[in-house]
């Protein structure tokens, strides 16, 4: 994986104290041939996947809320955003990663995921690169009131809600996650049988 247009590349790291933020100074070609150093920050927090989880019976999704301090920080009052399940890969892959959150997040058991594709989230300044699943549940599926973990200091609400109520949170802007918003779209596009 090699760009030619890019060269001399130094990081240096400006905190490890969660993740890694790094700062990035490269020399970057231009499209007239002449190079120039650029300087960007990026932080890196490791790759994740999330996942909608979606009954055509009763045509309903299962989605979580939880406080996320950097959107309290950015005009969300409460803080709290309604958000598909989602974690960060450990040392396992992306299908084996979400069928855990997923246990953990909603205390449901999927045992079959469909990778739907993948995306960056915020090419500009983070790193991470989000694969995108979808999985049918069932009430039979349910093992645990789910809630997340709670070393990792998560405090999740479990939420089931009609899908076209979902979209319309979308619209009105109750739902403002951009993987949430790009999972029911996948499904409003892919998955006719949830209407």
């Amino acid at each position: 994986m090699t760009n030619e247009k890019i060269r001399n590349i130094h990081t240096e790291v400006l905190s490890n104290n969660w993740y890694t933020l790094n700062k990035v100074t490269f020399d970057h070609q231009l499209k007239n041939g002449e190079w120039e150093t650029i300087s960007r920050e990026a932080y890196d927090r490791g790759n994740g996947a999330t996942i909608l989880l979606y009954n055509k019976h009763s045509k309903t999704v299962v989605l979580t809320s939880q406080f996320r301090m950097p959107t309290y920080l950015n005009g969300n009052s409460q803080g709290y955003l309604i958000e598909t399940c989602a974690g960060l890969l450990d040392k396992d892959n992306p299908e084996d990663c979400i069928k855990r959150e997923t246990e953990e997040e909603t205390g449901y058991k999927v045992s079959s995921v469909k990778k739907v594709f993948e995306a960056y989230m915020s090419p500009g300044s983070v790193t991470e690169l989000i694969y995108f699943f979808v999985a049918e549940y069932d009430k039979g599926m349910k093992v645990s009131e789910g809630g997340g973990i709670e070393e990792e200091t998560e405090n999740i609400e479990v939420l089931e809600i009609p899908f076209a109520a979902a979209l319309e949170m979308v619209k009105t802007g109750e739902i403002r996650d951009g993987k949430t918003i790009m999972l029911l779209q996948y499904a409003q596009i892919n998955l006719d049988l949830l209407g």
